[in-house]
């Protein structure tokens, strides 16, 4: 059995509208280079589960799945999102904070009508 759910690279391309900042690329360019791989990309997604009803999934994937977009942010950061995420994504950022009080990967969704009160969730 063939695995059909990679893209071939005659595959058209689709780029999405989630933001990344320069310290969000940053951080991710320098996490890939530790891992010390050249073929990790940034993948966000969207998925059933916390306590508003969706929760976000940011992750590094080796793969490109068929319907993925994608969209570059400088040398060696690729942002891909799946078909089924991008239309509750679009227009969204991700940022990376690292002070005193926080640090990660924060992510500034227009399309969440409201979240609960420990922020992993929204709807």
């Amino acid at each position: 059995m063939t695995d059909t759910s990679v893209t071939t690279a005659d595959a058209p391309v689709v780029e999405h509208g989630v933001g990344l900042t320069d310290a969000a690329a940053a951080k991710v360019r320098s996490l890939i280079s530790q891992e010390g791989r050249d073929d990790l990309r940034l993948r966000l997604a969207v998925q059933p589960g916390g306590c508003s009803g969706l929760i976000y999934q940011l992750y590094f994937d080796e793969r490109r799945l068929d319907g993925d977009a994608v969209r570059e942010f400088g040398e060696g950061v690729e942002v891909v999102i799946d078909k089924m995420s991008v239309p509750y994504l679009d227009g969204a950022s991700i940022d990376f904070e690292d002070t005193i009080q926080k640090q990660g990967f924060t992510i500034d969704n227009p399309n969440a009508q409201g979240s609960c009160a420990c922020g992993d969730s929204f709807h």
